[in-house]
């Protein structure tokens, strides 16, 4: 006697198993909870691909039109929360045909020819990546031209260089952001090329073999918004190496945001006073009224945490498996979201409070002079007019540094007799170099901190983002 195929059996399975799948079966292997994110990329692309088999007579005209009826109708649910996700059904392909059958009966069962989860899946998830790789250039941009707002405003303004978190030299606000905006562009252009590299389309790869009905991958691709079809089966189904380019790319990004997240929390303190964050993006004690705390520096500082985590833990999915598609992929998801959430939450945050920040000019020149940030202004004198070598100027200049260092002044408070004790051949024109103001003004190489200079870039990028 044949044995009748359990009424709890997975449809979507079919024939083969007779039972039902256990709780825990199901609780593990159930993606809806999370994937449910990717509906719209999903119906976008049931809705190409139906319109494609119905384009190569796989199905009828009429067929389609009911097919794309329905998943519009499918995708107006979910959109206003009144589509009732279910476990049992597993993922939001299935979760989203399922529906479909309900609403335009036995031509929703058609829409599944000629494609597998697994090409469905990779073309979803590729979609949604694209998308927020688009995101991420969108807020990169407005970030960085809001950095060039600040540096713009402050291209003059002397502060402190620091190497080792010790005073180095004198640069320029105005060079400071800029360094900034330098960061971000890199990572504006890492997410494009990560774009172009995605953008094939991996639908109609099936499940890993290709298909044999007369399938026409070129028009699926490009009503996807695609360049072009994936050209191997087996890869297009069992790669996910864009996804670990988003994850890479906002990873940079993150220690990008986390760098500066981390100066603003410094410049902040009541020790620095470089800036002034808004009341937007700070927040108070509990118990210490006087406290205005920096939290949203705070929280992107520690967001590389999240971001990082996620690409690793992705790149361990990835790193053992054969090909094609094995579920552990299933794994996929989760952290690209958290990771692409995160991001996006970051730049915006870090885009409003750099929009909201006041530079300390005052204490910015302050201490811009403090640690004898012109010392190597003394050197370079030495060399170019008292014809030292460097490394004698650098030993005559660490001698003076020293003397002032004990003599609780700056180097431009020396007198001249103090200076011509270590050297004879210093006059009256290193003072002239000593200032902070002059400092910068010097440093007119390519890239360099003066002001001229940071005008320059500051008009190069915003003819490059126009």
């Amino acid at each position: 006697m044949t044995k009748q195929p359990s009424p709890t059996a997975n449809q979507m399975w079919g024939g083969r198993f007779a039972a039902g799948p256990d709780a825990i079966m199901e609780a593990i292997n159930a993606s809806i909870s999370f994937d449910q994110r990717l509906y719209a990329q999903d119906i976008r692309g049931s809705r190409a691909h139906a319109a494609m088999l119905a384009a190569q007579g796989i199905i009828s005209d009429n067929d389609a039109k009911a097919i794309g009826e329905g998943l519009l109708t499918v995708l107006s649910e979910i959109e206003a929360g009144d589509f009732p996700f279910q476990t049992a059904l597993e993922d939001i392909h299935m979760n989203v045909e399922s529906r479909l059958k309900q609403i335009i009966g036995e031509p929703a069962g058609r829409l599944h020819t000629a494609r597998s989860r697994n090409d469905q899946v990779a073309t979803d998830f590729r979609l949604w990546v694209r998308d927020q790789a688009d995101a991420a250039i969108t807020g990169l941009d407005a970030l960085i031209r809001v950095a060039l707002d600040q540096a713009e405003k402050g291209a003059d303004w002397v502060m402190p260089g620091f190497t080792h978190l010790q005073t180095a030299q004198p640069v320029t606000w105005g060079h400071h952001m800029m360094a900034y905006v330098e960061m971000f562009g890199r990572d504006l252009s890492r997410f494009q090329d990560a774009r172009k590299r995605m953008n094939e389309s991996p639908l109609g790869a099936a499940a890993l073999a290709g298909t044999g009905f007369a399938i026409d991958r070129e028009a699926t691709a490009q009503a996807l918004g695609f360049d072009r079809p994936m050209a191997n089966s087996l890869d297009a189904v069992s790669d996910r190496d864009f996804a670990l380019e988003f994850l890479s790319s906002a990873a940079i990004c993150a220690v990008h945001l986390s760098r500066l997240a981390e100066e603003l929390v410094i410049w902040s303190s009541a020790q620095f006073r470089f800036v002034t964050m808004s009341d937007r993006f700070s927040t108070g004690s509990s118990i210490m009224p006087q406290k205005k705390n920096p939290d949203a520096a705070e929280l992107i500082r520690a967001k590389i945490g999240r971001i990082l985590g996620a690409a690793v833990a992705l790149f361990v999915v990835m790193k053992g498996l054969p090909l094609a598609y094995s579920k552990d992929m299933q794994e996929d998801k989760e952290q690209v979201f958290d990771a692409a959430d995160n991001l996006m939450l970051a730049v915006a945050a870090m885009t409003g409070m750099l929009a909201d920040l006041s530079a300390n000019k005052d204490r910015l020149e302050a201490a811009a002079g403090s640690g004898f940030s012109t010392a190597t202004d003394l050197a370079d004198w030495l060399v170019r007019e008292a014809g030292l070598p460097f490394r004698d100027a650098h030993h005559a200049t660490g001698a003076l540094v020293a003397m002032a260092e004990q003599a609780g002044v700056d180097l431009p408070e020396l007198t001249l007799q103090q200076m011509q004790s270590v050297n004879p051949a210093i006059t009256e024109d290193v003072f002239k170099v000593l200032g902070v103001h002059n400092s910068v003004a010097s440093r007119m190489s390519y890239g360099g901190t003066a002001p001229a200079q940071v005008r320059a870039q500051i008009a190069r990028w915003k003819e490059k983002l126009a």
